[in-house]
């Protein structure tokens, strides 16, 4: 196992239902099974929805796998990108994808949080949360971030038709409407999920998403859920200083290969 897809020692268990759950939630419309790996066509911008994750080892012999895998991303008009966890199968893949040359790319911290005790009780005064629709969350977040119409569409059509429902909210001021934070949670059951945490760059420093995320783990809690996990970039440290003071610890890592130059 490489240190970028590195599993600390902690709660596997735990770290496992998270990576379960966040397959379960990322899913999107476009997506097959060959040899026991799952692959993820979606044209969006999220390289977990466009990814291969290689959940069995399979029969065929390494090359045969992944030159079938690469004619269906032909197919698509995607790179061919796999995505490297410390539950991959077979455990020598990044190894083995790295000797051919592959590089690496986008590592990642999976973050979780145990339960769901002691979350602040309300919002600071001044703030409303407002709820969204999957498009109206994807146009937003998506508009924010400088995605493609393509890209937006995709990621609006995923939310749209996920087993696991997204519930998308934006963090407000009272008096006006500014916009502080856009956030959302997937709940399966008693585990919940944080998503496309965004932060926009004048409201960021004054504790607005540590203000978001509480209050969407709160909902969750309320629903039933008992646990979350979230992803953040590994080398996101200012998100993941917000993510620790709500209590979220590092579960595991992983990362993306490709033999594309640019994904």
């Amino acid at each position: 196992m490489s240190e970028e897809a590195a599993l600390p020692s902690g709660d596997w268990d735990l770290a496992w239902r998270a990576e379960q759950a966040g397959l379960n939630a990322s899913a999107p419309p476009q997506q097959q099974r060959v040899e026991g790996w799952l692959i993820r066509l979606s044209p969006g911008k999220a390289k977990r929805s466009r990814c291969i994750n290689a959940l069995e080892a399979g029969s065929l012999p390494l090359d045969d796998l992944l030159s079938r895998c690469q004619h269906a991303f032909q197919a698509a008009g995607l790179p061919l990108i796999v995505r490297l966890t410390p539950f991959t199968q077979p455990a020598d893949l990044d190894a083995t994808l790295a000797a051919k040359g592959w590089p690496s790319y986008d590592a990642a911290d999976v973050m979780t949080r145990k339960d769901l005790l002691g979350l602040p009780e309300t919002l600071a005064p001044g703030l409303r949360l407002e709820r969204l629709s999957a498009t109206e969350y994807a146009a937003l977040v998506g508009q924010l971030r400088g995605s493609s119409a393509t890209e937006i569409a995709a990621h609006a059509e995923r939310l749209q038709a996920s087993a696991v429902p997204y519930l998308g909210h934006a963090l407000r001021t009272a008096e006006d409407g500014r916009l502080l934070a856009l956030g959302q949670y997937a709940r399966e059951e008693v585990m919940v999920g944080l998503y496309d945490i965004f932060t926009p760059p004048e409201a960021r420093g004054q504790g607005h998403a540590t203000q978001l995320c509480a209050a969407l783990l709160r909902a969750a809690q309320a629903e039933g859920a008992q646990q979350a996990y979230l992803q953040v970039g590994s080398d996101n440290h200012s998100a993941q200083r917000v993510y620790q003071r709500l209590g979220f610890r590092l579960a595991y890592r992983y990362h993306y290969r490709s033999p594309e130059p640019s994904i």
